[in-house]
């Protein structure tokens, strides 16, 4: 992997560990320009039910065919539903299941795509999890990270955008809630063209928190509670993401 460890100080322009840790990622400003990229689900071709997954996890609990989730002796799962989401890194789940797209589920459920005044979060699209937790028929996008097939779209995107093209060197980093180096994170630096290494990299569970060109021209943001992936940049660049085919990109002027 040619991503090495990097000096700290390269993410000071974004807080300290002595004023802010960047525990899920720095969250960034517009730097003019942002799209959120939306992160995949997918929907079962053979159509909708109604069990959901904490109706599911219900019945193996019941069967024995798995032991109640507990902690310090606190049965969670008799406090909260399982919703459904993963929690990470996430990928095509292979034949069988097609791309459901964001605009799509709004619409059939009558709601916006992420409500005015919110992020992209397990709070979106409300309407298709009953009770709080989502159908098994879809699988739900994830929190903290994009899933493998939009961080390599959005790899291809920032390329061709970029004039340093594959050699553009950037730094990474992958915040406490995702490495569990609690005291500082975990900061590297390579060049764009290996970026696809950085979703499998060991200090992270998918995309990480922020990954900016060197110049600083753009910046991603990753936080390990919502189901976006913020981009901020030059207008042109934000077009190039929404244009993207195999991207979910949208503008939310509010955060």
């Amino acid at each position: 992997m040619t991503w090495t460890v990097a000096d700290r100080e390269l993410v000071s322009w974004l807080g300290t560990p002595d004023t802010d840790v960047g525990w899920c990622g720095y969250e960034i400003d517009a730097r003019p320009d942002a799209a959120w990229l939306l992160h995949a689900m997918y929907e079962h071709e053979s159509g909708a039910t109604e069990l959901t997954y904490d109706e599911r996890w219900q019945r193996r609990l019941a069967a024995g065919l798995a032991q109640p989730t507990a902690i310090n002796g606190v049965n969670l799962d008799a406090k909260a539903s399982v919703p459904g989401n993963d929690l990470g890194r996430s990928e095509h789940p292979g034949p069988g299941w097609r791309r459901l797209r964001w605009t799509e589920l709004a619409a059939r459920v009558g709601e916006p795509v992420v409500e005015e005044g919110k992020y992209p979060s397990f709070s979106s699209l409300s309407g298709a999890r009953p009770g709080g937790s989502w159908r098994v028929s879809i699988r739900p996008p994830a929190e903290g990270s994009l899933d493998r097939e939009s961080w390599l779209a959005m790899i291809e995107v920032l390329t061709a955008w970029s004039p340093g093209g594959v050699d553009t060197p950037c730094i990474a980093y992958f915040g406490p809630g995702a490495s569990g180096e609690f005291d500082s994170g975990v900061t590297v630096s390579g060049p764009l063209g290996d970026a696809a290494d950085l979703y499998d990299h060991p200090s992270g569970h998918g995309s990480p928190s922020n990954m900016w060109a060197a110049d600083r021209s753009w910046i991603t943001w990753s936080d390990w509670d919502l189901c976006g992936t913020k981009v901020a940049g030059p207008t042109e660049l934000t077009e190039a993401l929404r244009a993207a085919p195999d991207l979910e990109a949208v503008r939310l002027p509010w955060c």
